[in-house]
Order: C-alpha cells, then sequence, then structure tokens
C-alpha cells in the first residue's frame, strides 16, 4: 500500500535529486529516506528511482508517481485542515429538527449562543412533531432532533442519547370573562361541559386521557397545531384549552387567560442525538447550548 509520507519522501528526492539532500530538507536522516524509498517501491511492484553518478533519477513509473503525488498530498492537506477546523469547531455542520414551540423559545436561546461561541458552525432547522421527528434523527436525516414525551415508554429512546432539558407543565387558557378566568387554579372536571380546542396529536391523545381520568371525555370541536390558533379560537370565546407553557411563551394570548391546572400534568423537554454523533464537536456544542437554553431564558 503506498502511503503519503513515502510520497513525500520521493517528492523531495526528485527535487533535490539525491537522498541526503532530501534528508536535510525533511529533516530527518539518509537511512531513513533510503529505507521509506525501498518500502515505496516494494509497494510499487516496480523501482522508481535509478542512481546516475552522485544524484537519483527518476524511472517512468518513479515520473508518473511525482505527478500524481502533488495532487494527492495536496487532497490530503485540504482534508487535514478541513478536519482540524471541524474538531476545532472553526467549522462544522449540524442538522436540528424541533417540534415548533420548541423553535421558537428553546431554540433561538441556544443558536444565539452557539453562533456567538462558534461562529463557524452552521446549524440548519426543519420543524416536526414527535415520533416524526425521532423518526428522522434514526433514519439519518437530522443529527439532533429536539423531542418531547408524556411519560417515559419502556426502552423509547433507549439507543438514543437523551439530554433533559424542561419539565413543561401544562396549563389552561379560558376566555377572558370566563367563570373561572380569575381562579388561581382550576380542576380538569370544573371544565367537563366546556367546547375544548385540542393542539398536536401527541397533546390531543393526553388531553383525552387526563380528561378521562378525571370522569369525562372532552367534546373537541376544534383542532389545529398551530397554536396561535387555538390561542385565537379560545380568545374569540370559542372554547377552552390546555396548552403546555412553551405554548403559550410563544403567543400572546389576547382575549383569553391562563390558569394552573390540576391534577398538574408535565412533558418532558429533551434533546436527542445518536451516540456516535454525540461524539461530534459541533454536535456535542450544539447539546451543551440547548441544555443551559432554559436557564439562560428563564423559569417558563
Amino acid at each position: 500500500m503506498i502511503e503519503a509520507r513515502h510520497l513525500r519522501v520521493l517528492r523531495a528526492v526528485a527535487a533535490t535529486g539525491s537522498f541526503s539532500a532530501a534528508a536535510r530538507e525533511l529533516g530527518c536522516t539518509q537511512p531513513a529516506v533510503s529505507q521509506q524509498m525501498k518500502a515505496l517501491e516494494s509497494s510499487a511492484g516496480t523501482p522508481l528511482l535509478i542512481r546516475t553518478g552522485r544524484e537519483m533519477r527518476l524511472t517512468q513509473a518513479g515520473e508518473a508517481l511525482v505527478r500524481h503525488a502533488s495532487g494527492i498530498l495536496a487532497g490530503l492537506t485540504a482534508a487535514e485542515e478541513e478536519v482540524a477546523a471541524i474538531a476545532g469547531l472553526r467549522a462544522g455542520r449540524v442538522r436540528l429538527v424541533s417540534f415548533p414551540s420548541g423553535s421558537s423559545t428553546l431554540v433561538p436561546t441556544a443558536l444565539a449562543a452557539l453562533r456567538a461561541a462558534h461562529p463557524g458552525t452552521r446549524v440548519s432547522l426543519v420543524e416536526a412533531e414527535p415520533p416524526r421527528s425521532v423518526e428522522m434523527l434514526r433514519e439519518g436525516d437530522c443529527d439532533v432532533a429536539l423531542a418531547f414525551r408524556y411519560g417515559a415508554g419502556p426502552g423509547e429512546w433507549d439507543d438514543l442519547v437523551v439530554r433533559p432539558l424542561l419539565a413543561d407543565r401544562l396549563v389552561g387558557l379560558v376566555p377572558d370573562g370566563h367563570r373561572l378566568a380569575e381562579a388561581e387554579s382550576v380542576g380538569i372536571a370544573e371544565l367537563a361541559d366546556e367546547s375544548w380546542i385540542a393542539g398536536c396529536p401527541r397533546c390531543r391523545r393526553q388531553l383525552v386521557d387526563v380528561c378521562e381520568e378525571a370522569g369525562f371525555t372532552p367534546r373537541i370541536d376544534f383542532a389545529t397545531d398551530d397554536y396561535p390558533a387555538v390561542v385565537g379560537l379560545v380568545g374569540a370565546g370559542l372554547g377552552v384549552a390546555v396548552l403546555p407553557t412553551l405554548a403559550i411563551e410563544s403567543v400572546r394570548p389576547r382575549g383569553a387567560k391562563v390558569v394552573s391546572v390540576e391534577p398538574a400534568v408535565e412533558r418532558e423537554i429533551v434533546a436527542l442525538t445518536l451516540p456516535d454523533l454525540a461524539q461530534v464537536p459541533a454536535v456535542a456544542a450544539t447539546l451543551a447550548e440547548l441544555t443551559r437554553a432554559p436557564l439562560n431564558q428563564g423559569p417558563p
């Protein structure tokens, strides 16, 4: 096998005309140069140099190898510099996928801090709700997934690196002037007869489960993945809703009041990646900033 270090020596011999001169240029000994040239000729399977008087001359095979050596070594140097830049966070790319309320709250805080610390790292963002976002991570379509879950399923994320970010409590949303708008805390059963506005499919399932545990099935008149739409519908007096705190943070609830809901329900917000990706410097830095984001933006 032809090695890059042997090509560097061959190029030096071709340029200087002797083993001893090549050794001086490379900062090594003449026997070391001779030994490496023997190893290179053994790998090539043909003589590369012949001695003419006091000088070394390239054979036809040696000339061909030297011609290619410059391009090979230049490409290798460029590759080494690029890898060093990525390892040193002077460059790098991270593909991030997040659910919408995370995109508008945690992600901007984390990416602003990442850019300030490592301006050479580039992050792209697309939105997807779990479980689709987790599937994208496993399928290689992203490097980091911001996701959430209501309770840990058995073995759900055992193959992934899981960085807990925060517990996001669900809160109630009722129209201004609603009979419970000024209440400090509202039992979910007190809303049994209300018209409901539901959010994303996973949150919708969680709402139904919580209400059924309280003894009723919610009458869902409107369902939308768009949290501002949920808030707008509540503000227009068309129903009540239960939303994550992060969703409320990203929307000004005009015409609606936020109330505490009992029993308390939280969703776990996490950042996920694959074990091998967690060792990539740019991915590790992104995970670190996402972990700090809840602290930097204050309590929900």
